[in-house]
């Protein structure tokens, strides 16, 4: 019996990710020759998430972005990503269309899963980038604040007054303006 890094993909996991993503069962493999050797056990923690996706923004504060992403990327709330969630994630934020990037990206605003985003939420992750940013990457406008840049989209999105963002709604506003599709996707392409 070999290690766990030996340990090969299952056929049939193989086959829903060719089926399901955009990359070539050559790169399937090669991601997850990679990941096996990054998580031994075939799970990636929150905290070796933290570590390596920090490791992207030294000068700044990850962390609380983190979070959200991880939950994101964690569909079956366990607490790990697997392989699968992994690279499902991967394809979706990597390699996309745009909707499939904002729908995701609605995911992880709507903080408490109710299918809205409510200001909070949206301020919360706001926060959570410009941190992740460092201060001399976020704007230089002491007034664009995660409160006031909320309050701005909120105007721009919420086309029936109702309080919240729906799906429909943050999806159109997004798709319907490059810079908010950029900020709020971390898609610095607009593709």
């Amino acid at each position: 019996m070999g290690g766990a890094a030996s340990k090969k993909l299952p056929m049939e996991d193989l086959q829903f990710l060719i089926e399901n993503t955009n990359f070539s069962k050559q790169q399937i493999k090669a991601w997850y020759k990679g990941f096996m050797k990054d998580c031994p056990n075939g799970q990636l923690t929150r905290a070796k998430f933290l570590e390596v996706y920090s490791s992207f923004f030294p000068q700044g504060n990850a962390e609380k972005f983190c979070e959200h992403v991880f939950r994101t990327f964690d569909s079956d709330n366990s607490g790990k990503i697997d392989f699968k969630e992994f690279l499902l994630a991967i394809n979706i934020t990597s390699a996309g269309k745009p909707e499939q990037k904002l729908e995701w990206a609605f995911q992880m605003y709507d903080v408490n899963g109710d299918g809205t985003i409510e200001p909070k939420e949206m301020t919360e992750i706001i926060a959570a980038i410009y941190n992740m940013v460092g201060p001399q990457l976020a704007y230089n406008d002491p007034n664009d604040t995660p409160e006031q840049r909320t309050k701005e989209i909120f105007v721009k999105m919420d086309e029936n007054k109702d309080g919240v963002l729906s799906k429909d709604e943050f999806i159109k506003g997004c798709m319907s303006d490059q810079f908010l599709y950029q900020m709020l996707t971390a898609d610095s392409s607009g593709e």
